[in-house]
This record gives structure tokens, C-alpha cells and sequence, in this order.
């Protein structure tokens, strides 16, 4: 599994989106060549994209899509897919011509618009790529990597990185490395205070690993140095951790930390759903705060599991909106039914889903959720569930993929845009919190005294958040400051919205 863009440790702004916490693609924008220049007063030739699909340059051996083409072809593909189902298509720019470009990766980099929202943040921050095969794995819960998601925030020096999650079983776990230690040196390199591109290159051959290998780490945990040797594989990430019943004065609350909505997925959260309904919870706090997003049926899936038949029957979890050449999809529902996508692991498509019928939610957020966690958020408000948001804004992904692949390259572009039951899908720039508290590296992730969780629980009792006072205050400012810029270095497939082609 290949990063596909070079990434810098040493690069100020936080735009850069580090491919991993140990491993896969990278965005689309990162290819090592000069973009050429616009050519004035002529247009690039679009054709029906399925007639030159599958078209290769360089067919893949072995595989049965792939046909003899020419690099033309590939470039034709790009530009006509595009223009058929992009959603803001009409702003491409009609300049750039495809013989100009020698990748169509590069090629597809430019055919976007340049468009901003309301706060100045570009319009589409989400056109990006992947090597086919390491998207389908993706799916199945397999990173390659150390099983430690990394959470970087501050880019430069003195930079910090902090461990968030850590996989049980993983190379990780088994170094003993945990949430809350802080990343000092690695493979000898000062990971702090490093400059030069060499000393960079060293960091991002580590963190991002291409191929498996050895690699040593050094991290700091309460103020004493913790030095661990790793090995990077294929690791199988979890959906679903720390699954919790919190006994309180007014009921059970139910907890759960939810990374991914991938195939993986469904089996397990079926399953918790299913102990937390026999168990009488009669509350849930969802963490979702490092849920990039995923699919949108495991999704709707959950938020059935939720809010149940009584409050989803008939209703819609979300409507696609896409542009104008696109014919206009039925609604996505409240899925009552399993999809099957954990069919392999015992759960046949056709289930019926266990479902609490809760009234009120509460979801833990950072500026990490995104995407299919915000469609959960979205959905259940359309049909007047109670969401509260504890801890961060949400990222602001209101849009969404149908993936598609061409001669080993899956290609990702905004094709619709998400909208409730009630009409309502414009948070481009995230949703609110309704208290806002930051994120407690300290504790682990569903301890009843880890912060965010804390106040949820306070919350749910008093309908008040708690403010800090003295040097609670002052360190709530600190980590809030923190929690703003913090970038997860995960892969940019971890926060999208995904449907399947209708």
C-alpha cells in the first residue's frame, strides 16, 4: 500500500493530510510533477466515459476489467466521468488539456472547482485517490501499519503528536504503547525539533510506512521516555471499542466508541446494539470523535438501531442531491434490515436490527467527525431525535462518493450532496457543539472520568455544561486550542461518505 503524495512534517499550515497512523494512499493533489498551464480558447474532447472505461495505458496482469488502451484513453476517462457526475461540474475548469498531463491522477487534480463556503474554507477539500486495491481492502478493516492512530497538532516545531487509539492485538498494543503518550524521535530522529529534509524523509518512511518493516518510536508518558521497536503489517482495525454499560441514578447509559462506518462495521455494531437493548439502556452516548465517515448505509443502519421503527418508519435519512445531468435517486431510509455487508462474518443481509427507540442521543464530536458520522447527526435531527454534541465543531462533509475505479486507480470526486428529512444539509462548515470540551488524552476512551464522556453524563443529567474554573480553565483553553487544529493521520478515505452505485 503506496502513499501516493510526499508529504512534510515540516509544512506550517495544517492543510496537509498525512496518509495514515501507519500506512495507506494519499490524496489525489500530491503528484510529483509541474501542473502545465492552462491553454486558452481550446477544450479537451468528452465523450460517454463508459466508452472508453477500462481503457489501460498499462492493463494489470491477471486482471479480467482491464483492456490494452493508451494513456489518451485514461485522460479522456478522467475528464469525462467528471463532467457527468461531478457535482459542481459546470466550475471545472475547460482549459486544461489532457495530452498536456503525463498521469491521470495529475489530470484529475485540476478539474475542480476553486469555489470557497461562507467562512473562506475551498469548496471541495475532498478530490482525492487511491490504488484500487488498497480501497478494497480498506472496506475489510485492513491498514497496513502499527494499530496507533495519531493525532498531530502542531505542525511546527516544537511539533506534537499524540497517541488517540491504540488496536488491541496490534504491534502497538503489544510495545505497550497507549493512549496519551506523546511522539518524541523516530528511527533516532528528533521528531519535535527536526529539520532538513533528510530528518523529515526519515519520519515520514516511518509513520507512513510503504512496505512492512521494522521501525523504533520513542514517546514520552508522564514526563518518562518510552521507547518501542515495531513492526508494520496488515493490520484488521476495529469499528467498534470500549463498549460500556454506565449504571447512573436515572438508567443505563450505553456507551461505545465508533471509528468506521466499513463493512466490519455492521456484525459489530449489531452486536453491542444487541446487548445494550437486552441490558434496558435507556440512553447512548456515541463517540464518534474520530469517525471520519464511510458508508452511508451502515450509517442509516445505526441511526435506526437508535431511534428505532416508532420515530424512522416511512422516513428519510437522507437525499442525495447531485447535479443536473444525474436522474434524481429515491431516498435513503432508515435501514430496519441488515445490508449485508458482514455476511461473511455470520450476519446474513435481510436481518432484522435490534433498536433501542431512544428520543435523545449524545455525540461525542471533534473537528474529526465527518462526513457519514455528520449524516447520523443530520438524519436523526430531520425526523426530531434529540442529538447533543459534546466536545468539538464537526468537519463540515454535507457531501459525498460513489467510488469508481479505472485501470487500478479509484478515483473519489463530491457527486451529491446530503440533505435530511427536513431539507436541511448545509453545515459545509461543521455543526456546533452543544457544550464544548476538549479532548482528555489522559484517560482512556470510555472511562467514566475521561472528559468529554464526563460531561455528556453531567449533561444528560443537569442540561448544563459545566465551565471551567482556574486551572481547569486555563488547561481547557491549552487542549481547546489543540483540539481545533488536531489532524488525525489517517487516510482522507476515512472521511468521506460513501453510497453504492443505484
Amino acid at each position: 500500500m503506496k502513499t501516493l503524495r510526499t508529504v512534510s512534517l515540516l509544512a506550517a499550515p495544517l492543510l496537509l493530510l498525512l496518509s495514515a497512523c501507519g500506512g495507506g494512499g494519499g490524496g489525489s493533489s500530491a503528484v510529483s510533477e509541474t501542473t502545465p498551464p492552462p491553454v486558452s480558447g481550446v477544450t479537451p474532447t468528452i465523450v460517454a466515459s463508459n466508452t472508453v472505461q477500462n481503457l489501460c495505458e498499462k492493463p494489470r496482469s491477471g486482471n479480467a476489467t482491464d483492456r490494452q488502451g493508451t494513456l489518451l484513453n485514461e485522460l479522456t476517462w478522467v475528464r469525462s466521468w467528471i463532467d457527468e457526475s461531478y457535482l459542481w461540474y459546470k466550475e471545472v475548469p475547460t482549459t486544461y488539456l489532457p495530452q498536456n498531463f503525463s498521469t491521470p491522477i495529475a489530470y484529475f487534480n485540476v478539474l475542480k472547482t476553486s469555489a470557497v463556503t461562507a467562512s473562506g474554507k475551498p469548496k471541495d477539500q475532498f478530490h482525492f485517490t487511491y490504488t484500487t486495491a488498497e480501497w478494497e481492502a480498506s472496506l475489510k478493516g485492513v491498514e497496513l501499519g502499527y494499530g496507533m492512530l495519531l493525532a498531530l497538532t502542531q505542525t511546527t516545531p516544537p511539533r506534537r503528536a499524540v497517541i488517540t487509539i491504540v488496536e488491541p492485538g496490534s504491534p502497538a498494543a503489544l510495545a505497550g504503547l497507549q493512549r496519551g503518550d506523546v511522539l518524541q524521535t523516530v528511527d533516532g530522529v528528533d521528531f519535535v525539533n527536526a529539520a532538513g529534509q533528510d530528518s523529515v524523509n526519515t519520519i515520514n518512511a516511518a509513520l507512513f510506512p510503504a512496505a512492512q518493516g521494522t521501525h523504533t518510536v520513542g514517546f514520552l508518558r508522564n514526563g518518562v521516555t518510552v521507547n518501542a521497536t515495531l513492526q508494520a503489517i496488515e493490520v484488521n482495525t476495529s469499528a467498534v471499542q470500549n463498549e460500556r454499560i454506565i449504571d447512573t441514578a436515572t438508567g443505563k447509559v450505553g456507551y461505545l466508541t465508533f471509528n468506521t462506518h466499513n463493512n466490519v462495521a455492521e456484525r459489530q455494531l449489531v452486536d453491542t446494539m444487541r446487548r445494550f437493548q437486552a441490558a434496558g439502556v435507556s440512553d447512548l452516548v456515541l463517540d464518534v470523535r474520530y469517525n471520519g465517515g464511510g458508508l452511508l448505509d451502515i450509517a442509516s443502519e445505526l441511526a435506526y438501531m437508535i431511534a428505532g421503527p416508532q420515530t424512522t418508519s416511512g422516513k428519510t435519512f437522507e437525499q442525495v442531491i447531485a447535479n443536473d445531468k444525474t436522474r434524481r435517486e429515491a431516498p435513503l431510509g432508515f435501514h430496519a434490515q441488515s445490508q449485508g455487508f458482514a455476511a461473511a462474518n455470520g450476519l446474513a443481509k435481510g436481518t432484522a436490527l435490534p433498536y433501542l427507540g431512544l428520543k435523545r442521543v449524545t455525540l461525542l464530536t471533534t473537528g474529526n467527525t465527518c462526513s457519514a458520522s455528520e449524516a447520523i447527526i443530520n438524519g436523526l435531527r430531520g425526523v426530531d431525535v434529540e442529538v447533543n454534541l459534546i466536545g468539538g465543531t464537526t468537519c463540515g462533509k454535507p457531501y459525498g462518493f460513489y467510488p469508481q475505479p479505472n485501470c487500478g486507480t479509484t478515483y473519489f470526486a463530491v457527486q451529491f450532496q446530503g440533505v435530511n428529512a427536513k431539507g436541511f444539509g448545509d453545515y459545509a462548515d461543521g455543526m456546533a457543539p452543544t457544550c464544548a470540551v476538549a479532548d482528555d488524552y489522559q484517560h482512556a476512551l470510555g472511562d467514566a472520568n475521561e472528559g468529554m464522556l464526563a460531561a455528556a453524563l453531567q449533561y444528560r443529567t443537569t442540561g448544563r455544561c459545566t465551565p471551567a474554573t482556574g486551572m481547569s480553565r486555563l488547561l481547557s483553553t491549552v487542549e481547546s486550542s489543540e483540539s481545533v487544529a488536531m489532524r488525525l493521520l489517517r487516510p482522507q478515505y476515512k472521511e468521506i461518505a460513501i453510497r453504492r452505485q443505484p
